[in-house]
């Protein structure tokens, strides 16, 4: 199914990429492009059989999420984070994933999971309050994924929340203006005593030991993977995917061009570029590889009913983060190699440079805390974090 889905994605590629440079200025995909990928089944893959989903293999759905992002990475992030909402979302009780999907299997869900919001009990859940930043495309949500503490009588956080709140309760504000990743309006969330049921709420300690009481429900073993490796693969593929395209545009742009300077000639002939699009080319085929490679071992081991082991765990992370340095290297080298004309605002190599960097930054991307577990994992030493 993952390969019927990307068969419908590529036939939409020519019109998303002629609106990406539309979208950079607007900050924000068009509506239609969002509607085009509900109608392709991109936002399904990861959902549940039961409710219209596809159960798909994740190593398709990153295909599809790097496939899109090669002509629009903002369009493929969206895709990304918002796709792979469904999946926690399935992790819930069934309560909430039939408040959310019961009428429409095509409703979408955004997220700001930073543990800002404070959570105090109440008759039956707890009233949330506070102000999310980064949550990306969240103007297409009717349903948005909150990170929140619980506060305990002595006003200090008891507990780590993901809390799950309706569009209507949540009041967007625009403040997305920035360098790269443009068009994904990763607008801040405010949400003031809010009543949350306690069908609503998942604790991130049991999802980080893999449970959820949404797995009675959703036996499949794509429910059995680590948040740790889904989520934050979703903020790799969309960066594996521009720099993919940005080299895509790289040679063919200046397979054609003759130096000005430099005693002149053709720029394919130059050894030094050469050597350039090999080391692009070969850092993010690695990248791709060994990301496929930790999700299939995983989904292989989940179907077989067996553990994931933390050294697998940490090796996904590892990969993860260690794909997303050396895809922000390889654009780094194509954009100085390509000159001055790499500098004009709009043009493909540009636009991958800025995107890239931009995802760079997620903390889902932050290489030297991800790499130290892994150190930590390797010599015996207890990791806890809840990307893992």
């Amino acid at each position: 199914m993952g390969n019927d889905v990307l068969e419908s994605v590529r036939s939409l590629l020519p019109a998303i990429e002629e609106r990406a440079v539309a979208a950079d200025e607007a900050r924000r995909i068009p509506r239609s492009t969002v509607g085009e990928l509900v109608d392709a089944g991109v936002f399904r893959m990861l959902q549940p059989r039961r409710y219209g989903g596809l159960e798909a293999d994740p190593v398709d759905f990153y295909e599809v999420v790097r496939t899109i992002s090669a002509v629009c990475c903002s369009t493929g992030w969206v895709a990304s984070v918002l796709g792979v909402h469904p999946w926690q979302l399935a992790l819930f009780p069934r309560q909430a994933q039939e408040e959310v999907w019961g009428e429409n299997p095509d409703t979408l869900l955004s997220s700001a999971y930073a543990p800002v919001g404070r959570l105090t009990p109440a008759d039956g859940g707890y009233t949330l309050s506070g102000r999310w930043s980064f949550s990306s495309g969240c103007e297409h949500a009717e349903w948005l994924l909150l990170g929140a503490l619980v506060v305990g009588a002595q006003g200090r956080p008891v507990d780590f929340l993901t809390v799950l709140v309706p569009r209507a309760e949540c009041r967007v504000e625009d403040v997305w203006d920035v360098v790269g990743l443009r068009g994904t309006a990763s607008n801040d969330i405010l949400v003031d005593n809010a009543f949350v049921p306690a069908h609503r709420v998942i604790r991130n300690y049991e999802q980080a030991q893999l449970r959820g009481p949404g797995q009675k429900v959703n036996k499949g073993p794509l429910y059995r993977l680590p948040f740790g490796t889904v989520f934050t693969s979703a903020v790799t593929a969309p960066v594996l995917g521009a720099v993919g395209g940005g080299y895509d545009s790289y040679v063919s742009l200046m397979k054609e061009r003759v130096r000005l300077s430099l005693g002149g000639g053709m720029f394919a002939e130059d050894p030094f570029a050469q050597v350039a699009i090999a080391r692009a080319a070969s850092d993010v085929d690695a990248s791709v590889l060994q990301m496929d490679r930790n999700l299939r071992e995983m989904t292989e081991l989940a179907a077989a009913g067996r553990e994931i082991p933390m050294e697998l765990r940490l090796r996904a992370r590892r990969d993860q983060v260690r794909s997303t340095e050396r895809a922000v290297a390889a654009i780094d080298l194509l954009f100085k190699t390509a000159g001055g004309h790499s500098l004009r605002r709009g043009n493909p190599i540009e636009r991958a440079w800025r995107d890239a960097h931009a995802g760079s930054v997620h903390v889902a991307n932050d290489v030297e805390r991800a790499l130290a577990m892994y150190g930590r994992g390797a010599f015996g030493l207890t990791v806890e974090d809840n990307l893992v």
